[in-house]
């Protein structure tokens, strides 16, 4: 396992050893112990598996607040995405930053999100089967949403009209939002 530590505070490519021959490949999408090793310390509980159908459906900038918040391990299990978080933690060195990552089954590269973050991602091709570990399970009342073309934020998606679902598409700014994070070393 490659660890890359990337320019936005505490968010990390996760790159697996893949093991190929004529049959196939192979690789260990998740490993404490390997985790742990590498400095990096999560507890998992829950794992979600989202389908996108079409090529520029725009799913985010979504996040948990208070204690509900949610770290996140991401891949992308069939086609391509471009992968973005953003740090949402007040006192952060890397406050309002994102990292955009393009996540695809062919490189099997994944993407780690600690709390105070939001995701978001834009599918590149139809088809796309998109997979994460929480670690947090999924409590609707603290469930927000940042608008993905928050000037404020100023994500380049590289797409003027994405597929929204109607709560991406009235998502607030992040100024009109009630995040509440604040940044603590890891």
């Amino acid at each position: 396992m490659n660890v890359i530590k990337t320019d936005v505070e505490d968010v990390y490519i996760i790159e697996p050893q893949v093991f190929g021959d004529h049959r196939g490949w192979f690789f260990e999408s998740w490993s404490q112990a390997k985790m742990e090793e590498a400095g990096l310390f999560y507890n998992f509980v829950q794992d979600n598996h989202s389908f996108s159908a079409q090529k520029g459906t725009l799913r985010g900038l979504h996040f948990q607040k208070g204690n509900d918040s949610q770290a996140k391990l991401v891949r992308c299990a069939r086609g391509a995405v471009l992968d973005v978080a953003v740090d949402l933690r007040v006192g952060s060195p890397t406050y309002k930053k994102w990292v955009a990552v393009e996540l695809s089954a062919e490189n099997k590269r994944q993407l780690l999100i600690p709390r105070g973050f939001a995701h978001g991602f834009l599918t590149l091709t139809d088809d796309v089967e998109f997979m994460y570990k929480t670690d947090n399970y999924y409590a609707p009342q603290s469930d927000r949403s940042i608008a993905w073309n928050d000037k404020d934020i100023s994500v380049m998606w590289g797409i003027e009209n994405p597929i929204l679902s109607e709560k991406d598409a009235k998502a607030p700014t992040l100024a009109e939002s009630d995040v509440d994070f604040k940044y603590k070393e890891i």
